[in-house]
């Protein structure tokens, strides 16, 4: 190897993630590198522009800045910069300007897409850094946020405090009483090399106070009990670079209040749902962690009145649809689940395992505010309807009924699991799925294009992505069932006229408007979901499916990201039009007047309804109708 390739590797191997990879591909890395020099002063990278590289610094310093201007980070030897940019739609997100005269190393894009896809300790780190959920957040969202920019380790205000599983549990209690803490991490001093953990190899579990609480005092366990018996050992880790958001956004999915952040396999400190409420009191997010403490559904019904404002709030903070919608998708399941465990505390304990499952925009993390339930249930093989139907039919009743009164309404087409047609067992989902695509009738289509977006929200959660996984293999291999989805797709046209003007509604109450969600958002929708399961995907986010159809290859270049940039901008022109409607008092809806835009806003939406028209012709050609299949 020449003498600067063996420099280029020796110095990369002093830095993570490029550490944690081989010889073999630190000197293939490095082959790949160019190296560039710039003068102190000098733009290294402007907001907005192509990027086609990940920069690393080998000498001097670089500041980079948010796109207002305000200075976001400073940056030195070893650093690493321009992956936001590649991560997301290939533009500069955060802007470069060398503080001194500063030499680069320069990696080609594809190859960082490259070891992204080969090399875990490659992809790990920058998912870390900015994960697909963070990707989603940032893209249109104003940089001033603090939320999506302000890392978890600014929260860290001491080191973690840890014990040996060996140790009892009085040890425990005056340990945690010592310390201050409502929690202990458990480590394993001699850890097995077969067992070794991919984020720390020390840490195998947590004890809280509700630990001690639930497993301990309920159950009058001796005192001399080890610490290891009433641990938690599922949990949940982030690295310390994850954002604010991030770990709020997992804290609430995953229904767990601490989080133990590391840096490499060095555990740093331990993170709390109180630590991320002191820091942002004000996060809408955190309405969630209310949610749990309503004794009845009236206080859930009452509470729910709060949404309105939320969304409004989370409008005017500048976060985009991928924040919104995630954020609404959270409250949502959290909702379902509180109702879910009132229904079984009035009920009794289930007769047999079931999920319960969210479907649709839900499922998808694509809520909004204006919406129905749509939902259904997973139920046990083992199930007798003379035997259990009485008690599913009640607690899915309870359910539907509170999801109505917290302003989720009735879905006017009984896709509900008070409804007995989707209240099946595992197996009957599976025939059910497997004659809808077997036999692609129109209503078999219908019901395909929301019971295929689904997540499940209680209960036995992996029978949903049991069930998504069956469906991705299953209509992966059924070109004729994607040929009559592709058809399906093309049934809601964008609003657009032979000269590309927009067509409004001619008469009824929405009069000479456009419907954003009917004309817009749902055949984009559509289409995407029909290319995501040509490609295999299990995702249900439109844009993450993307990802996943952009990886396929099976779009033109650069088509995956005119979707993504079409849904998001048709969807955040629905957005801030039920913000607007809610703060006159209106009654918020998916209806807009195109003459109430700005000649800039209806020239973008022109174009993100073009894309949608260019991509519903590409689906004639990608999957071509066949005659007599129906």
């Amino acid at each position: 190897m020449a003498m600067q390739l063996v420099e280029i590797s020796r110095f990369l191997k002093s830095y993570p993630p490029f550490d944690g990879l081989s010889e073999e591909a630190l000197e293939r890395l490095a082959s790949s590198a160019e190296i560039s020099y710039v003068r102190s002063g000098a733009d290294i990278l402007q907001y907005g522009d192509p990027i086609q590289d990940l920069y690393v610094i080998r000498s001097g310093s670089v500041e980079v800045f948010r796109r207002n201007g305000d200075l976001h980070n400073r940056l030195d030897a070893g650093d690493i910069f321009g992956q936001m940019g590649l991560m997301m739609n290939g533009r500069v997100r955060f802007p470069v300007r060398a503080m001194e005269d500063t030499l680069l190393y320069c990696f080609p894009r594809s190859i960082y897409h490259e070891y992204c896809d080969n090399y875990d300790v490659f992809s790990d780190f920058f998912e870390s850094e900015g994960s697909t959920l963070l990707r989603q957040t940032l893209s249109n969202q104003s940089d001033s946020n603090d939320l999506t920019t302000v890392k978890i380790k600014s929260l860290i205000t001491r080191d973690a405090v840890t014990i040996s599983a060996e140790a009892d549990i009085v040890t425990l209690s005056k340990l945690m009483t010592d310390e201050r803490v409502s929690y202990v991490l458990i480590v394993d001093e001699q850890p097995d090399d077969a067992e070794i953990w991919e984020q720390d190899s020390q840490i195998i579990g947590i004890v809280t106070d509700h630990d001690l609480r639930s497993k301990v005092l309920a159950h009058q366990l001796p005192y001399n009990t080890k610490v290891g018996e009433v641990m938690t050992t599922d949990l949940t880790v982030l690295d310390e670079n994850a954002y604010v958001y991030e770990a709020t956004l997992k804290m609430l999915r995953e229904g767990v209040h601490h989080l133990p952040v590391v840096r490499t396999n060095n555990t740093l400190a331990v993170i709390s749902l109180t630590d991320i409420v002191q820091h942002e009191s004000q996060s809408s997010l955190l309405f969630v962690r209310s949610i749990a403490t309503q004794a009845n559904i009236e206080e859930l019904a009452k509470l729910s009145e709060q949404l309105p404002n939320i969304f409004v709030r989370m409008v005017n903070e500048d976060a985009n649809s991928h924040m919104i919608g995630s954020a609404m998708a959270v409250i949502g399941r959290a909702i379902k689940q509180r109702l879910l465990e009132l229904a079984e505390e009035q009920l009794g304990a289930p007769p047999i395992p079931y999920c319960f499952m969210a479907l649709g925009a839900m499922a998808r993390d694509e809520q909004l505010i204006v919406t129905d339930q749509d939902n259904a249930i997973i139920l046990d093989n083992s199930y007798q309807e003379e035997l259990h139907g009485e008690y599913f039919d009640q607690l899915s009743q309870l359910v539907c009924d509170g999801l109505d009164k917290c302003g989720y309404c009735y879905c006017t087409g009984d896709i509900m699991a008070s409804n007995p047609e989707w209240r099946l067992t595992l197996q009957q989902w599976r025939d059910l799925f497997t004659d809808w695509i077997e036999k692609p009738s129109p209503k078999a289509l219908l019901h395909s294009s929301i019971f295929f977006d689904l997540d499940g929200v209680w209960g036995q959660e992996k029978w949903a992505r049991h069930l998504s996984l069956f469906i991705a293999r299953k209509t992966r291999n059924s070109p004729r069932f994607l040929s009559h989805l592709a058809r399906n797709a093309l049934n809601r046209t964008p609003p657009l006229g032979f000269f590309k003007g927009f067509v409004m509604e001619q008469d009824g109450q929405h009069k000479k408007s456009i419907n954003l969600k009917r004309r817009g958002t749902a055949p984009l929708t559509d289409v995407i979901r029909v290319h995501a399961l040509a490609v295999g995907s299990t995702i249900q986010n439109s844009f993450e499916r993307l990802d996943d159809v952009a990886k396929a290859n099976v779009l033109p270049s650069g088509k995956a990201q005119d979707l993504s940039d079409a849904l998001e901008y048709i969807s955040m022109v629905r957005i801030r039009h039920q913000a607007a409607d809610i703060e006159r008092g209106d009654t918020p809806d998916n209806n807009i007047e195109p003459d109430n835009l700005s000649t800039f806003e209806r020239k973008n939406l022109k174009e993100a309804f073009q894309v949608l028209d260019r991509s519903q012709s590409y689906l004639k050609f990608c999957y071509p109708s066949k005659k007599n299949n129906l």
